[in-house]
């Protein structure tokens, strides 16, 4: 079943049941009035005609003298459009007066008692049903009555019970029935046609979302929808437009990403053809012999070294995967990170040389630092690496020093340096701030800094940088100590479960 109907019946149940429960409470209300109006005339009668109807003449013991039996005769033609009959019991609880066509009920010793008291009985129809006492069993047309005590100076004297037809009350009691039945009728077909708008209101919204989900589908990630902050489905429309910014913004990732990989393929191949060739035509020129004697040995050193090259192409894409996907396990453990500073200037001090660069390193006799010495070396060796690349001639300033909770080392150079944009891309796979050096010794990839955040983010650390161009960056790395570091280990571990 569609869901236009579903709801529409849902909507129809909710107003019928409504409609339904309003008509019978009126309903049950009119029957009440109807009947309590006509105790509240019958009472009237019975205290009106008292002392008209009765004299006594012994109040000690309550003995009538005259009962006027003309007078209730009279009455009763009067009120005989309203068939109302009256039913005498003196104080012995014996009838004096009542029509014995008409059904009345004897009075038992329980309800006399009560009579005594005050107490004033109604009864809502007496036709099929034993009334009051069990010694009576009168069957007779529906009526309903009241039995009301007469008193005199404190004392019951007599009891009368009127009784009126109920035909003129079942009259009016079935005209409020067929009004409420027309009424319910035409509310029904108010509520069927009212819910079938109300749930094509409900299901065009649905709609709504459901054609923007099929044009997201096809790649459609413009559209939005209307949201006037009412009820949950506009909520759902404000959310289903935050999943349509947030796909947006993911779709142009992959496209950039995309766009990078393969453009470092095409890197890739320009790199890697370029030493394959060399290497290529080294060998068909040893093989042939067509190299000099004198100028083999070099060209086996322009193979190993073209070779090197291909080799740290394949390690650095290796590399980048595993450590981004947690492949690669870190070994930490506390060590002399100036020890290690003083090898990797050493290791890149023939480099900057060729750049004319200089390397300085300001720092302590001794910091103790914690992480894994090897990816430490790695972090500190390619952000030096990258600004030798990237300063001709000016000077790379390395300072470490003790914080609080953690060891800070901060590479600063006075080179090109970066754009706003750059700053913002550097970290990504692919990426180069300065593509005219695609073909640098160093720059094949583009992986460098991305393997960097990378392992920083495993130590927990943290990566900064700040570039002015033509002016310089400065890249500044902490590393948590110890006991901060094992506490966010923990803390990783607790996250994963």
């Amino acid at each position: 079943m569609k869901l236009i109907y579903q709801q529409m019946l849902s909507f129809f149940f909710v107003i019928l049941t409504t409609i339904l429960i309003v008509s019978a409470t009126i309903f049950s209300y009119s029957r009440n009035s109807a009947y309590q109006q006509t105790w509240t005339q019958l009472e009237g009668y019975a205290d009106n005609l008292r002392d008209d109807a009765m004299q006594v003449t012994n109040s000690q013991t309550g003995q009538t003298k005259d009962l006027q039996a003309s007078f209730l005769r009279d009455l009763e033609f009067v009120l005989r459009d309203q068939e109302v009959s009256f039913t005498v019991y003196d104080a012995t609880n014996t009838r004096v007066y009542g029509d014995p066509m008409v059904s009345a009920p004897a009075l038992n010793k329980s309800t006399w008692k009560g009579l005594e008291q005050g107490k004033r009985y109604r009864q809502e129809t007496t036709q099929n049903q034993t009334d009051l006492t069990p010694s009576t069993k009168k069957r007779g047309p529906a009526r309903t009555f009241v039995i009301v005590p007469w008193f005199y100076n404190n004392k019951m004297v007599a009891a009368v019970i009127v009784s009126s037809r109920v035909t003129q009350i079942q009259a009016s009691i079935d005209q409020i029935k067929n009004n409420l039945l027309i009424a319910v009728i035409v509310s029904s077909i108010a509520a069927l046609i009212l819910s079938y708008f109300l749930a094509r209101f409900q299901v065009s919204r649905i709609n709504r979302l459901r054609t923007a989900a099929h044009q997201v589908a096809e790649g459609n990630f413009e559209v939005q929808i209307q949201s006037h902050d009412r009820d949950e489905l506009d909520e759902l429309a404000d959310d289903f437009n935050k999943m349509i910014t947030s796909l947006k913004v993911s779709n142009e990732e992959i496209k950039r990403q995309e766009e990078r990989r393969r453009q470092f393929m095409a890197d890739a191949a320009h790199e890697m053809r370029t030493p394959l060739t060399t290497i290529n035509g080294l060998l068909e020129g040893l093989a042939y012999d067509a190299i000099p004697e004198e100028s083999k040995g070099q060209s086996i050193e322009l193979m190993r070294n073209e070779t090197k090259r291909l080799i740290r192409l394949v390690n650095e894409n290796l590399d980048y995967e595993k450590i981004r996907t947690g492949q690669i396990p870190l070994h930490k453990k506390e060590f002399d990170s100036v020890q290690a500073l003083h090898n990797i200037i050493e290791q890149l001090t023939k480099k900057a040389s060729d750049a004319g660069d200089k390397l300085k390193l300001h720092a302590p006799d001794k910091l103790t630092t914690y992480a894994d010495y090897d990816r430490f070396v790695q972090i500190i060796f390619n952000i030096m690496q990258n600004a030798i690349q990237f300063t001709q001639n000016g000077t790379i300033n390395v300072t470490a020093k003790d914080d609080y909770n953690s060891t800070t080392f901060i590479v600063k150079d006075n080179g090109i340096g970066m754009t706003e944009k750059q700053v913002r891309n550097i970290w990504e796979r692919y990426y180069k701030a300065d593509p005219s050096r695609k073909n640098t010794k160093y720059g094949e990839s583009g992986l460098g800094l991305a393997i960097v955040h990378s392992l920083v983010e495993q130590h927990h650390g943290t990566i900064q940088v700040q570039s002015e161009l033509n002016v310089g960056t400065t890249f500044t790395i902490t590393f948590p100590n110890k006991k901060a570091s094992e506490k966010n280990d923990t803390n990783h571990e607790s996250g994963k479960k």
